[in-house]
Order: C-alpha cells, then sequence, then structure tokens
C-alpha cells in the first residue's frame, strides 16, 4: 500500500461513522453487501457488489476521495480518484 496525494487531506483523526449500515440500502429495501465508510465525512454505504453501489455514487455526488472498508478485521482504505488502495 501506498499514500496517494488525497489521503494527507484527510481528517484526523478519521469522522465517527454516520451509520453502523448502508442507510440508503435499508431504504430501498436492499440489503448492503460489504459496507464502506468514506473518510471525509463518515457516511456508510455498500460496496461496488451490492445492486445499488452506494459508496461509489457518494463518491461520484461528493467528490470525496478516499474510503476505508467498514467490515470488521479489514482496514484497507481505496482512493476512487487514483483507482488504488492507499
Amino acid at each position: 500500500m501506498s499514500e496517494c496525494a488525497h489521503v494527507a487531506d484527510l481528517p484526523r483523526p478519521e469522522p465517527a461513522p454516520r451509520s453502523e449500515t448502508c442507510l440508503a440500502c435499508l431504504a430501498a429495501g436492499s440489503h448492503p453487501v460489504q459496507l464502506r465508510m468514506c473518510l471525509l465525512c463518515g457516511e456508510v454505504g455498500c460496496c461496488d457488489s451490492s445492486p445499488y453501489q452506494h459508496a461509489t455514487g457518494h463518491f461520484e455526488r461528493t467528490g470525496h476521495p478516499v474510503m476505508r472498508s467498514f467490515e470488521p478485521g479489514e482496514e484497507w482504505r481505496w482512493c476512487f480518484v487514483d483507482g488504488s488502495i492507499v
């Protein structure tokens, strides 16, 4: 893993999660697959394996570049802009 330029701009400590699950999936009556959390604002969304891909949608709406896995035991981060693990 390497740090992209977007990691330096993230708040430290990271924001608190806004929820414990993907609220957009719940509102749509769907079950989220693999949760992700935005490291700029704490929004929790489902991954691209979910039908609605809310984490990617959050990036597309907001431009917030880096998220991390919100799954227990996972600590990796992803930069949407660079398309890589950081």
